[in-house]
């Protein structure tokens, strides 16, 4: 017969079972988070050799304890389960990748060579090679041998011959508004390549081609009526010729104006605060061009916006820009106050999220978060600072820093020094937009009051544009540990003495410098209409405006490549900006030899074949022979 103990006994007996018991399963616990964090760790950031060998580690020490654990029935079941999802997201990880790198870094990582090519790799030592070879999206060889790039492959991959035609690596756009260019209202079509009414009509003929009658025709901003010969937009006789069966509507700048066609005209007049329209189909600047493009974009859907994504990129890598770090947009007010460069802040990026989490971009996003608070307590500058991570993401999209609008007193002010302290203190990288003559030295006099008390000079602080920054201030700001970024955005309408900006002296004074377009409002996206603009101090109209300060060739493609590294930062810097071994497989091959071209053809430049991490993103057909 079974006695059942007392229960003092039953406790006493049970005590040291669970002190036993317990520091195993602390230990366990321990275990698992150990495994855990090396699992975020590897999904968050690139693949390495170094982080699959972290978790096979912590994966047998877990395994270790688990089997000295004797425990209940349930506890076993619960434990499997676990054990079962920690397997499969281990082997989601495969080691056999180049570098451990694997899809969780992006879509595109491809197999490919390239051969008879001169090859500009930007590196250190500037060398130029004929062959690259990149295996799983990684430079995996360059030199001079087809055959010793073979011997990097198992199987062989696709090999294409470049013909003696100039490759580059991809472009990086440090400071642009792509984002911006995806949610365009309408069948975006860019005209910064047109230079007359007749280019412009035959290219909205060509776009009409391709989309269904009915369906709106825009361009808003990126160009200027300055690049046309006519000097003026398309009448609305001249685009119905264009586009009989399609609405249109072209804008440029911020706000206007703009023109349309007869379709649009009519749509324009239904809508519910119809703009004025003249009878050749003009539409003044402001409230008039504001009341248009609100009724476009109430047009909008969720379907609409990817589709621009998908269009903003093809355009992208088409001119060789396949890395942008977009600086955001103005917050919208769903008002015809609203103008090209505002957006829903915390909507803007869902359809380009979209486009990725489906495996389909095709060029590497960086995301700068803009801020316009109007109140010292600056609140969306600290709900970002609290619930966004920096730097987070994988190679294909990841997220910067803040800018480059921190507060509305954008100058400089109480405001302005609130943010920045804040910023500074969460250790974020800032970018701020300097236009004037005076702007850029209250921006850089708080930076330094800021960087008294917290130090800012590990975290790359920026100033962007300065078409007008001094000596001392690029002194002043280089001891802060920042830099500035550069653009090609006075081309369209700047005019003289000195427009600038001061690019030989930003070179010479040693301070990071980079390149951003700061496309599509008022300027364009073309990185070789800038390359145009900064090696000869001529605007659309092909005046001198910026004399004595043009730089050469081969530093403006250092500006867009290499020097670019730096404003990226963090994982990026080591990965993109040159054809090196070890890094990503990014490669823009050119129509013409940009080092050679006669000036005025820089703007015609424009890839033949674009490749991100190994696979093929924009092919013209040149090469196929």
């Amino acid at each position: 017969m079974c006695r059942k103990l007392p229960a003092y006994q039953d406790n006493v007996s049970a005590r040291p079972r669970r002190k036993f018991l317990g520091g195993r399963l602390q230990r366990f616990k321990m275990a698992s988070l150990v495994f855990f964090v090396h699992i975020t760790t590897l999904i968050s950031h690139s693949y390495h050799r170094t982080n699959i060998h972290a978790i096979k580690t912590s994966w047998i020490h877990l395994k270790r304890i688990m089997s000295e654990l004797k425990t209940s029935w349930l506890q076993q079941v619960r434990t499997g389960v676990l054990l079962t999802a920690l397997t499969i997201l281990l082997f989601i990880c495969p080691e056999n990748s180049v570098y451990g790198a694997t899809k969780t870094d992006g879509a595109l990582r491809g197999d490919l060579i390239l051969r008879n090519g001169e090859i500009h790799t930007m590196n250190e030592g500037g060398e130029v090679s004929s062959v690259i070879g990149i295996k799983e999206g990684i430079v995996v060889y360059v030199g001079e041998s087809e055959t010793e790039a073979l011997d990097k492959f198992k199987v062989i991959p696709s090999i294409i011959d470049l013909q003696g035609h100039l490759a580059i690596p991809g472009l990086i756009d440090c400071h642009n508004h792509i984002v911006l260019l995806g949610n365009r209202p309408g069948y975006h079509t860019p005209l910064e390549n047109a230079y007359s009414v007749a280019d412009v009509q035959n290219t909205y003929s060509l776009r009409a081609s391709n989309v269904h009658e009915g369906s709106f025709i825009t361009t808003i901003g990126g160009f200027h009526p300055n690049q046309f010969s006519e000097r003026r937009l398309p009448t609305l006789e001249e685009l119905d010729e264009a586009v009989p069966n399609n609405p249109a509507f072209v804008s440029y700048s911020f706000a206007g104006p703009a023109t349309t066609n007869s379709l649009g005209k009519a749509f324009f007049e239904s809508s519910a605060d119809p703009p004025a329209i003249s009878a050749n189909g003009s539409i003044t600047s402001g409230l008039n061009n504001g009341k248009a493009l609100l009724a476009l974009r109430k047009q909008l859907t969720f379907a609409d916006r990817k589709r621009g994504v998908h269009d903003a990129m093809a355009y992208a890598v088409s001119v060789g820009v396949t890395t942008h770090l977009d600086q955001g947009a103005f917050p919208a007010t769903g008002t015809p106050a609203d103008g090209a460069a505002n957006e829903d802040l915390y909507a803007m990026h869902l359809p380009w999220l979209s486009v990725y989490d489906e495996e389909g971009g095709i060029i590497r996003l960086r995301i700068n978060f803009l801020h316009m608070d109007d109140n010292i307590e600056v609140p969306t500058v600290q709900q970002r600072l609290l619930n966004t991570f920096k730097l987070f993401g994988n190679d294909m999209v990841r997220t910067g820093g803040i800018g480059e609008f921190i507060t509305t007193d954008y100058a400089g002010g109480p405001f302005f020094t609130a943010a920045a302290q804040r910023i500074a203190a969460a250790g974020w990288r800032l970018e701020v937009h300097s236009l004037t003559g005076t702007d850029f030295q209250t921006q850089i006099q708080t930076y330094e009051s800021i960087n008294a008390n917290n130090s800012v000079e590990d975290l790359r602080w920026v100033v962007a544009h300065v078409p007008q920054i001094t000596p001392e201030y690029l002194q002043r700001l280089k001891r802060l540990g920042g830099g500035v970024n550069l653009s090609g955005w006075q081309y369209l309408a700047g005019t003289g003495p000195q427009a600038g900006p001061p690019f030989k002296d930003i070179l010479t004074s040693g301070i990071p410098a980079g390149i951003g377009a700061d496309g599509m409002q008022i300027a364009p996206l073309n990185p070789w209409i800038h390359a145009y603009y900064a090696t000869t101090g001529k605007n659309a109209l092909g005046q001198q405006i910026n004399p004595g300060q043009q730089i050469s060739r081969q530093e403006l493609l250092h500006l867009y490549t290499r020097a670019n590294q730096w404003f990226l930062g963090g994982k990026d810097e080591q990965l993109l900006g040159s054809l090196e071994v070890g890094r990503l497989g990014d490669v823009v091959v050119l129509n013409d030899d940009y080092f050679t071209v006669p000036e005025e053809q820089l703007k015609e430049l424009r890839s033949i074949l674009t490749v991100v991490g190994g696979k093929i993103v924009h092919d013209d057909g040149s090469l196929a022979a």
